[in-house]
């Protein structure tokens, strides 16, 4: 129990520094572009995390490397889309509307087991688009194009977590892990010489923004992750995450001067309701497993 309250300890910790990924993206954008951020970004967590690791990056097979250049391309517009999302709409509501990606897993699950979702997923649902429609809908009923973007980080975070599940079945999830970080880092570099013109950043809040996000929200967040689900359910890491726009919301009005509207504050709760319903579907899987494992025993 010690051990799992540590582990949860510093889920939190790694949630609070997603959160936070939303101010160092808006920072960064004021002196470098997007793929240029996030080639950066990946090259500094692959090399922390290499060093670290390195024993582990020496002995893979041909599989880890497919696996993980198939995510790497996900992880750039997992971690890019919201780049271009945060360009038009507030960091707050960027991090709300990519927490959808708790509702849209078990969807995408649901359509790869051809069956339909279930009752509480479908109540999560309609929480969260109620959320989305508030937070989102102006008085002419359109989206901002931040918010598109938003939401397709979302449908890709949401792909990139299901593959995820069914690779790391079969190779060295760390190693699988960090070889995501080197293929993310060429492929958003070829990204940038293609699209962008590639510098660095010539000032300290884009050295802040590379920084924070490379050490802080990729490569201690992906070691820290990694570390504290070994010691901890899946149920409550799931409820811990939901954590991140909330943080987001936190920082933003910190750091970059946003404020906390009704708007913010009721679509917030509709969306933040949607993912804990979203979790209790695990959670009582949970314990159904958990009590018949018991039954099992005992008889």
């Amino acid at each position: 129990m010690k051990m799992q309250l540590k582990a949860n300890m510093l889920m939190v910790i790694v949630t609070m520094f997603w959160g936070l990924s939303y101010t160092f993206m808006v920072m960064g954008l004021e002196t470098l572009e997007v793929f240029n951020t996030v080639a950066l970004r990946s090259f500094i967590a692959f090399i922390i995390a290499g060093l670290i690791f390195y024993k582990k990056l020496m002995h893979v097979d041909k599989k880890t490397i497919y696996y993980a250049m198939i995510q790497g391309f996900f992880l750039v517009f997992a971690i890019g889309f919201p780049m271009f999302g945060v360009k038009t709409t507030p960091a707050s509501n960027a991090g709300f509307l990519v927490s959808l990606t708790v509702v849209l897993v078990p969807i995408i699950t649901s359509f790869i087991d051809k069956k339909l979702p279930t009752r509480t997923v479908t109540i999560a649902i309609i929480c969260t688009m109620l959320g989305i429609s508030i937070l989102t809908l102006n008085s002419t009923f359109t989206f901002q194009i931040g918010d598109v973007y938003c939401l397709l980080t979302a449908v890709a975070y949401s792909i990139y977590i299901v593959l995820n599940g069914k690779f790391t079945r079969s190779v060295d999830s760390l190693a699988f892990g960090i070889y995501q970080m080197g293929f993310a880092t060429i492929i958003s570099g070829i990204f940038c010489l293609l699209f962008e013109a590639p510098k660095i950043p010539v000032d300290s809040s884009g050295w802040i923004a590379v920084l924070g996000l490379g050490i802080l929200c990729s490569a201690f967040g992906f070691i820290g992750q990694t570390v504290a689900q070994q010691y901890t359910s899946a149920t409550l890491t799931g409820l811990i995450f939901s954590l991140e726009p909330i943080f987001a919301a936190i920082f933003a009005v910190i750091f970059l001067d946003e404020n906390i509207t009704m708007k913010l504050i009721m679509g917030g709760l509709f969306i933040f309701g949607g993912n804990i319903i979203a979790q209790l579907e695990q959670f009582n899987s949970f314990r159904f497993f958990h009590k018949k494992s018991h039954t099992e025993k005992t008889v």
